[in-house]
């Protein structure tokens, strides 16, 4: 579809003589898949729909406790420093963003009280400013009033290096300014096509400028409110075991009218997938678990109990391999994996070529993963506008050997394989969960079959991504190897998704291992790529630098993606709740009810 084709379109919506609906289709019709379609009408004026879930409570309260599983036990409850996806979820019961992202990739209102657009004066022409009108009438937990303060502190507090926010690449090139009591202007340095990073979504997170005004920067680590907040939402903090169990209570002041209708909150933490699934699907013993990375036919047989549901959407959430350039071994200024340092056989390209091409992806999928995940080779898969067409896979042992001989390295007496003294064996490193461990074993026969010696290391999933600087056994810290997890695409639109593979986000003892680029790897024309994108306005075009930079760590095979992931949930029979792919399970939880 051409530019002037699109535009038509887009202006026969404005008119109201084409329904977003259609306008929808007809993009998905020629690859825009709905969250970029939606993102487009927003910059031209259309105002986003609501496709959040219809509240049928005609009252706050009510609704008795809602008990939730997340098998991966949340260790912190500052969203500023919550690398893992769980300290995400737990953090959003009590904080908010000014929008979040439903199902459909649409931005919702929470802390704001309407969504930028073209026609409300929101968004500027030329892309370089943004303007928040703050919603009225919202306190903080203590009472004190939410004003255009609170906003400009978190601005002010996850962009300053000191403090070592892992939310610090969405805050530190813009500049945020208060115009009056509730309203925030953002302005950024280049026109900015995605606007919708800081302030929305698991980033974007409001703190109390009252509470941590005295803890920016380096004494970020030691506010009392890390681990006892008090935020806007839904829920007031009672009590929080780290690891182990978090519990809340109703805020009977909370901003919208009728919510939230459950009287207590437990988020219970530890376990395993399979241990959290049966906990709603056959007991009934808790209303929703998250992250059900459970082989499929484990979770049919579990449905037949009666007691609950699967519920999957859509998301650009993807299970990958990472292969590490640096030394893990050696240390270096009180870091292993150091930038300063090289792997001793996986900086060899061939060597990495020949590793992604001992991966039988589509045998994970069918076997293991069935509904939760589709074999790739691209890192990024949703939208589709975004997924290269170019990344394919490949499972071929033969032609892994074959690399691996005509790149010098030769079999020893054990079958393994070396080259001047050094040899192909690696450290693997995952966390503890049923379908991560067969995976493993899949990936470490074939490897034997190459000449290539695998060591299986499996981390408690807690463990494995928490954000404890002391941990040398977190993902960021990245002491191994090659490690694979899922990370989690936050929104829509994947550039701040590959603000993972640019220089100046690599995870180092510098920046407390918050760093997004835990790979370490790093490409100028990656940078370049990424750069150039941040200020393309046209659409085509910067889709096209997005798609280079995934392209480039693909291709290097540092990157070696598995499955694109569907977001897997469980959820008792008569819970409504709103899980949205886009954003942390919690984003819309004021407005769970039990039917």
């Amino acid at each position: 579809m051409k530019d002037q084709e699109l535009g038509q379109l887009i202006a026969r919506v404005k008119e109201g003589a084409l329904s977003r609906r259609s306008f929808i289709k007809k993009a998905a019709a020629v690859g825009l898949a709905a969250p970029f379609a939606n993102q487009l009408l927003a910059f031209n004026g259309v105002a986003m729909a609501n496709a959040t879930l219809p509240y049928k409570p005609t009252k706050a309260g009510g609704g008795g406790p809602l008990k939730m599983l997340l098998w991966q036990a949340p260790t912190l409850l500052n969203p500023h420093f919550a690398s893992g996806t769980k300290d995400q979820i737990a953090s959003r019961v009590f904080f908010e963003p000014l929008a979040g992202w439903d199902k459909d990739g649409n931005l919702f209102p929470q802390l704001a009280a309407e969504i930028p657009s073209r026609a409300n004066g929101g968004l500027s022409a030329d892309g370089k400013e943004v303007i928040w009108k703050l919603k009225q009438g919202v306190k903080w937990h203590d009472g004190k009033p939410f004003t255009a303060d609170d906003a400009v502190f978190t601005w002010e507090y996850a962009a300053d290096p000191a403090t070592a926010a892992y939310t610090t690449g969405s805050y530190k090139d813009i500049k945020v300014e208060k115009i009056d009591s509730h309203t925030i202007k953002v302005i950024f340095q280049n026109s900015t096509p995605f606007w919708a990073d800081a302030f929305v979504g698991v980033a974007g997170m409001i703190l109390p400028k009252h509470l941590f005004a005295d803890y920016k920067g380096a004494k970020s680590r030691e506010a009392p409110t890390n681990l006892k907040p008090v935020g806007t939402g839904p829920y007031r903090f009672v009590e929080f075991k780290p690891g182990d169990i978090l519990t809340a209570e109703r805020n009977p002041d909370y901003h919208v009218a009728n919510q939230p209708h459950f009287d207590t909150l437990e988020v219970k933490g530890g376990g395993d997938a399979v241990s959290a699934a049966r906990a709603v699907l056959q007991t009934g013993e808790y209303d929703y678990a998250w992250n059900l990375q459970v082989e499929d036919e484990i979770l049919k047989r579990m449905e037949t109990g009666g007691r609950g549901k699967i519920s999957a959407v859509p998301s650009g959430n993807i299970e990958f391999i990472m292969l590490n350039t640096t030394d893990p071994w050696t240390e270096v200024d009180g870091e292993r994996s150091s930038i300063k340092t090289k792997h001793p056989t996986l900086t060899d390209p061939k060597v990495r070529e020949a590793m992604n091409l001992l991966i039988d992806r589509d045998s994970i999928q069918k076997f293991i993963y069935g509904r939760g995940g589709t074999a790739t080779a691209s890192f990024v898969n949703a939208p589709a506008k975004f997924k290269s067409t170019k990344l394919k896979y490949e499972f071929n042992i033969d032609k892994a050997n074959k690399i691996l001989d005509e790149a010098g390295y030769k079999r020893g007496s054990d079958g393994m394989r070396e080259k001047d003294g050094k040899k192909l064996k690696y450290v693997f490193q995952t966390s503890i969960n049923a379908p991560r461990q067969k995976c493993q074993q899949i990936i470490k026969q074939a490897c034997q079959r190459a000449g290539i010696d695998i060591e299986l290391k499996s981390i408690t999933a807690s463990v494995f991504f928490s954000s404890d600087v002391a941990n040398p056994d977190t993902y960021t810290k990245f002491y191994a190897d090659m490690q694979m997890y899922t990370t989690t695409q936050p929104q829509p639109d994947p550039e701040r998704f590959l603000n993972q593979f640019v220089s100046w986000e690599i995870a180092n003892k510098q920046n407390k291992w918050l760093g997004r680029n835990v790979s370490r790897y790093t490409d100028k024309a990656a940078d370049e790529a990424y750069t150039a994108a941040q200020k393309e306005l046209d659409p085509d075009k910067r889709a096209a630098l997005l798609i280079k930079v995934n392209e480039i760590f693909c291709e290097a095979h540092v990157i070696q993606p598995l499955l694109s992931r569907t977001a897997v949930a469980a959820a008792a029979n008569n819970l409504f709740h709103d899980h949205s792919g886009w954003d942390s399970d919690t984003w819309n939880l004021a407005a769970w009810y039990r039917g």
